[in-house]
């Protein structure tokens, strides 16, 4: 449908969908394990921190739309026609290793949720898990907004168990807003829960699935049309995130109205499960494993579609869809199955160490990002105000500086001062070789 034709409802109605295939990212089973921790230990002390983190989330997503549409190009496709062919490369690597460590800790997450549901072994759940989602996106061939329908029904399964949990749990709704809006850090040790919350939260993958899948929508390349797509898939943006914002929220809530009050400071998917039967019943239990499953099969999916479009824009090599999702799923599957068969009573180290690799990873791709949107060479009209761009690269320093810090605790000081010195000097190295605006564009 054209920008411009029928109301306004119906307009944004039409560019509804894509957000919500981003916004599985920011609920995915790496993001629980912290969100558990934090609330059975702290209570609602570190919601602020889910908080920030949703609000520079939806301030990045925003760029990814704005680029997107104002250039036409995904930050891929960007990164391939704007830097020189090695820095392209490198760059296009890097993302490979990061989509492969969010999918295995997506893989890992339904994993367990089959395990806690049906008694599945985890490396056979991985296995079923792999093949459940490639079966899922053969659906594309009958149209995008059929897959985009299957995520907003899973994340509607997500927020509605967790909805459910919430009445039974009762929590302290003063406690809650307390916690919302009084920035606190209870203990050294909060901060690294805190760093976990929040270096965990941006994930590299949703960059560049979500300019791109922003393209999807017919609009005209007047000014005009573009600029109203912009607001639609704008407000699109912000209230899928607000979703992902409140599924979040429900987990650190009902650990702190659940467990921490009796003590139980809760690091494990399954130790969750078990507890909470005891305490909210059999029913509560099952609702949290069906919202666990439910996450880890959305989240592949958009890993898969995200390994597409990666693949496509920096190598511009096109293949049969099964082939593509096939190579997708299986540089996932592979570690999964060996990470879980070798220590499958440490699931959430596993979930903790996925979310390292993905934190190497980041910085490389939200500047770019930035970099981009703030070129009006590139952008035109549609460039970032200075007050936007220098608030981009606030949050972009901050995230970097946030999972510096989850390195250090992760890694050790000689192998983040390495990683320190290699992601300076690629940065300067990429910024020389960074295209001039009178070079052409190559063909998409």
């Amino acid at each position: 449908m054209a920008v411009g034709s029928g109301g306004r409802l119906r307009r944004f109605l039409a560019f509804a969908g894509p957000a919500y295939l981003v916004s599985v990212g920011y609920m995915d089973p790496g993001n629980w394990a912290t969100d558990l921790a934090g609330g059975s230990r702290y209570g609602y002390a570190l919601l602020w921190v889910i908080l920030a983190s949703s609000l520079m989330a939806v301030l990045l997503q925003t760029l990814c739309v704005r680029m997107g549409l104002a250039m036409e190009k995904d930050l891929a496709q960007a990164c391939r026609d704007y830097y020189e062919k090695p820095v392209a490369i490198a760059l296009w690597i890097l993302c490979e290793i990061a989509i492969v460590a969010c999918d295995v800790a997506e893989v890992i997450g339904s994993a367990v949720g089959l395990n806690l549901l049906f008694g599945m072994p985890l490396a056979m759940g991985v296995l079923v898990t792999g093949f459940d989602v490639l079966l899922l996106l053969a659906l594309t061939r009958f149209g995008f907004r059929k897959i985009e329908a299957i995520v907003v029904t899973l994340v509607a399964t997500i927020f509605l168990c967790f909805a459910i949990n919430m009445v039974w749990a009762r929590p302290d709704w003063l406690g809650v807003a307390h916690g919302l809006v009084t920035p606190s850090l209870p203990d050294s040790h909060a901060l690294l829960v805190a760093v976990g919350i929040l270096g965990a939260t941006v994930m590299p993958h949703n960059l560049y699935l979500h300019s791109a899948i922003v393209q999807t929508r017919q609009v005209a390349s007047t000014p005009g049309a573009k600029r109203s797509a912009m607001r639609m898939s704008t407000v699109d943006t912000v209230v899928a995130l607000s979703g992902a914002f409140l599924v979040n929220a429900a987990i650190l809530v009902l650990a702190a109205a659940v467990f921490h009050g009796k003590g139980s400071v809760v690091e494990e998917l399954q130790q969750a499960y078990k507890l909470l039967t005891p305490t909210l019943g059999a029913a509560s239990a099952t609702l949290f494993a069906v919202a666990l499953l439910a996450s880890g099969q959305s989240s592949t999916i958009t890993a898969t579609l995200a390994g597409q479009v990666v693949m496509e824009g920096f190598t511009h090599f096109r293949m049969a869809a099964w082939k593509r999702r096939l190579i997708t799923r299986s540089l996932a599957l592979i570690p999964a199955v060996i990470l879980v068969s070798t220590a499958s009573n440490r699931t959430t180290e596993l979930l903790v160490l996925t979310q390292v690799v993905l934190s190497m990873q980041l910085p490389f791709a939200i500047f770019p990002l930035v970099m981009f949107t703030s070129d009006k060479n590139r952008m035109g009209e549609f460039v970032n105000p200075a007050w936007l761009s220098a608030i981009a690269y606030l949050v972009c320093g901050l995230i970097t500086a946030l999972n510096v810090k989850l390195l250090w605790d992760s890694v050790g000081t000689a192998w983040l001062a390495a990683i320190i010195l290699s992601i300076a000097g690629f940065a300067m190295w990429a910024q020389y070789v960074y295209k001039p605006a009178s070079t052409a564009y190559r063909a998409r």
